[in-house]
């Protein structure tokens, strides 16, 4: 097996990559930090004062969100809402969870979903 050489970044791509939370640790520590309701969904900012580190996502939705069909296209959305969002807005060294909400998350335009995380960074980071 063969490891591919990285990728060179080219004109245009961010610097920053995006790494998921994945130790219930850094969920709890997140959940002690900034928290910004953003009509449909949550979010959960925590600045681990790491300058150079990646920005780190996590997400979760509840049983309340639905059944797994419906927390799992929650999720789908709010993962590409920080892929595309979060790369260009977030800040290296901070953590940021999305919580979806039941009827909201898997409803909402994705347009509106976008802006809507967009916002919410901008409350968190004081723009």
């Amino acid at each position: 097996m063969s490891v591919e050489p990285p990728v060179p970044r080219t004109k245009g791509t961010p610097a920053v990559s995006l790494c998921v939370l994945k130790k219930r640790a850094d969920f709890l520590r997140a959940a002690r930090g900034h928290r910004v309701p953003a009509g449909s969904f949550l979010l959960q900012a925590y600045n681990r004062r790491e300058e150079d580190a990646a920005v780190r996502v996590g997400y979760t939705c509840s049983k309340k969100v639905g059944n797994a069909v419906a927390r799992n296209r929650a999720k789908r959305r709010l993962r590409e809402a920080a892929r595309l969002v979060l790369l260009q807005h977030g800040k290296p060294g901070w953590d940021y969870v999305l919580i979806g909400r039941a009827n909201q998350t898997a409803a909402r335009d994705f347009q509106d979903l976008l802006s809507d995380l967009r916002r919410a960074l901008q409350k968190v980071h004081g723009k």
